[in-house]
């Protein structure tokens, strides 16, 4: 069945208007003031947030859908990638068809909506990842994955809008939330633990692990549990739980024929003068000199790939240990979000995996302290 154009799909005029808003202006919001906004989400305050994002969410959206349409490599024309492209399209419908909020009946009504399109995205990144596997399985084997900079550039770009876009609509729903969890706004943890966070991802991964390989290494965590900053516990999780997931699938493998103690995973948490760093290191071989300038592209992965086995399957549910070669660059999008970084230092015959989060004077300059 030969791929629809989103002209054969949607009406001209939407198109149109899709393309005048992704030319508008979109509106940066910093944590600091999402911190105090809702600190009080009063019926105004909430009012006042509907109707921003009302304007805003679209503009956003507008320009991932038009950027999807216009990829190289034929990549726009991937079974993958054309079913994401109809996700924005229908959130970019769903919005601009919504009336002006006006009333609370008005913006719980546009709640509900964003809400649904938060959960119709989920499924974004795979499902992109996948569009890009699709993209490599026609490559020539030659190809330098590194030099297709226009694929990465596009895609840095467009994980980076959607961790913005589901920031925004997150933290605009869990306000409305009756019972918040203790010096939580929103999706914001102004005293989240890292230590915390840490244990409860590395639990999660060893799940996975275990899953996977019917067993898994020991994670040993270091650092100070009573020691909290402003921080979004779910953007935390996430990349800790990639680092460590890599970090035991690599010890897992290199041991599974091993008579050895399977040697554990280490987190060191530091809480610096200017820095909060989360330091994963491993014994699993590190990586070879040669594979390390490909470890942030999309189209990199030392795993086995997923679509060797079925290529026309869609996207599952299920968490993988790896394969799809998106989790480090992930990871590193949700670090700069806020201003920190991830730094991967590699020792072959051993491995070393740093995560310098974020900066902490730059998250106290945004919160305000």
């Amino acid at each position: 069945m030969a791929a629809k154009k989103a002209s054969e799909t949607f009406s001209k005029s939407m198109i149109e208007d899709m393309h005048k808003w992704g030319c508008l202006k979109q509106t940066g919001v910093s944590l600091r003031y999402m911190m105090e906004f809702g600190s009080k989400p009063n019926e105004r305050n909430l009012l006042i947030s509907a109707q921003f994002l009302h304007k805003e969410l679209p503009i956003r959206i507008a320009r991932r859908a038009i950027e999807l349409e216009n990829l190289p490599y034929g990549l726009s024309h991937k079974p993958a990638v054309l079913k994401v492209r109809d996700w924005y399209l229908d959130s970019f419908r769903d919005l601009r068809t919504f009336p002006d909020i006006k009333n609370m009946n008005d913006e719980k009504t546009f709640t509900d909506m964003i809400k649904a399109i938060k959960v119709r995205h989920n499924n974004v990144v795979p499902t992109m990842a996948l569009g890009v596997q699709q993209l490599k399985k026609g490559m020539d084997p030659k190809i330098v994955y590194e030099d297709l900079d226009e694929i990465h550039q596009f895609l840095d770009r467009f994980y980076m809008s959607r961790i913005g876009i589901r920031m925004l609509i997150g933290q605009h729903v869990e306000l409305h939330n009756p019972h918040p969890a203790p010096h939580c706004v929103g999706y914001i943890d102004t005293k989240m633990s890292p230590v915390e966070v840490a244990r409860n991802a590395s639990e999660d991964a060893r799940s996975i692990c275990c899953r996977e390989y019917g067993s898994a290494p020991d994670v040993h965590i270091y650092g100070d549990p009573d020691f909290t900053f402003p921080y979004v516990p779910a953007h935390l999780h996430l990349m800790v739980f990639e680092l460590v997931k890599n970090s035991l699938r690599a010890v897992q493998e290199r041991c599974v024929d091993s008579d050895k103690v399977t040697p554990p995973v280490r987190i060191i948490v530091a809480d610096g003068l200017e820095d909060v760093t989360i330091k994963v290191s491993d014994e699993g071989g590190g990586i070879a000199r040669s594979g390390l300038p490909k470890i942030f592209t999309y189209l990199y992965s030392t795993a086995r790939n997923p679509l060797d086995e079925d290529a026309d399957v869609g996207v599952s549910d299920n968490v993988t240990m790896a394969g799809y070669g998106y989790g480090l660059p992930i990871c590193r999008l949700y670090a700069r979000y806020f201003g920190g970084d991830l730094q991967i230092i590699s020792m072959e015959g051993y491995a070393l995996r740093v995560g310098n989060l974020l900066s902490l004077l730059s998250i106290l300059h945004m919160v305000g302290f």
